[in-house]
């Protein structure tokens, strides 16, 4: 198992300091999202102020980018970091594409299935100095000359993972992709039940295995000093699980568990941007199904323990900060990566 960060970084002149400071604690990877920041940006700066963690992003939102924009950016990146940089793409939900991006909204799976297959040729175009030449169901890229054509590097096989919840993606992923970031929204159940057994099944279909296809994923925990620190904690990882629940695109993994009925209540209440009724429809039952609620002593323990043998990385849903949690960062650089655990 690997441990890894995430960075959520406001300002770019913090990223060197932060991105050192998380290699020099221990984790094995650094990945940057999408949400109020560009998540490519970070990692210029971080790619130049570290030297063996591995830095992606979970996830770069794909359809707003060409395949073109996206392949650019992963091959500086991946020149960059000497080979140590991973793409990580996500098809985001349909409100966002439309209203957000004001892009087109068209069939998720097989775009981004067509997505990833011609950023691949674009780059064997660059590589091996050929001509490009990519005909799919929603891209097609016939013009490269060498103007335009950046030279051939030292690490051209770039991952990439994909992001998703429903047995489409993880298909997806098992078929054509290195890696799946499982969203933070789900429980041990539909992993096994699920997410897994959709991997294997894509995997199979291609001659893979699992083994060739990383699980990933930054968990929901809820910790504290004490008992009261903790109590007090639930509350915010409620109001996030009520969050996803209330997205019709996640409600399969309520459905799984007999809360089908929570999540339709959730998801008028949302668009009423009433946050706090949200909160209280998430039990504590539910909480335990969905984040590890544990001590901080206790806490890389029981993760662990949870997920040993369905998750191949994992990192806490909270960011990476500053001289925060220091001591919660090392417990669990030893306990959960293999590469730095101390027996």
């Amino acid at each position: 198992m690997k441990f890894d960060a995430t960075l959520n970084a406001a300002a770019l002149r913090d990223v060197p300091a932060l991105a050192a400071q998380i290699e020099t604690l221990g984790f094995d990877g650094l990945w940057t999202s999408e949400t109020s920041h560009n998540p490519f940006l970070p990692l210029t700066h971080a790619a130049a102020h570290t030297q063996h963690i591995s830095l992606g992003t979970s996830i770069a939102v794909a359809f707003p980018r060409s395949p073109m924009v996206s392949a650019q950016l992963a091959w500086d990146l991946a020149e960059q970091s000497d080979g140590r940089f991973i793409l990580g793409l996500g098809t985001q939900v349909k409100a966002h594409i439309v209203r957000r991006f004001s892009t087109v909204w068209d069939s998720p799976g097989p775009r981004l299935r067509d997505y990833i297959l011609s950023v691949r040729a674009i780059w064997e175009a660059w590589q091996n100095n050929k001509p490009l030449k990519y005909e799919g169901e929603f891209y097609q890229f016939s013009l490269m000359t060498p103007f335009f054509a950046p030279a051939p590097i030292k690490n051209p096989n770039i991952p990439i993972y994909i992001a998703g919840v429903n047995p489409y993606l993880c298909k997806l992923a098992g078929e054509v992709c290195q890696g799946f970031h499982v969203h933070p929204f789900h429980t041990t159940r539909y992993l096994r039940e699920v997410i897994l057994p959709n991997i294997e099944q894509g995997a199979a279909s291609t001659g893979r295995t699992r083994a060739d296809v990383e699980t990933v994923c930054a968990i929901f925990v809820v910790t504290g000093a004490d008992a009261n620190e903790i109590e007090s904690n639930k509350n915010l990882i409620k109001a996030q699980i009520a969050f996803y629940a209330s997205t019709p695109t996640y409600q399969p993994v309520m459905q799984l568990h007999g809360w089908g009925a929570i999540a339709e209540q959730l998801t008028p209440l949302s668009k009423q941007n009433r946050w706090l009724e949200m909160t209280d429809l998430i039990t504590d039952e539910m909480l335990d199904a969905f984040a590890v609620v544990a001590p901080h002593d206790q806490l890389a323990t029981r993760v662990r323990e949870r997920y040993d043998g369905l998750l191949d990385r994992i990192g806490y849903y909270f960011p990476f900060e500053m001289g925060a949690n220091e001591a919660l960062w090392r417990d669990a650089v030893r306990v959960l990566s293999d590469a730095h655990k101390v027996s």
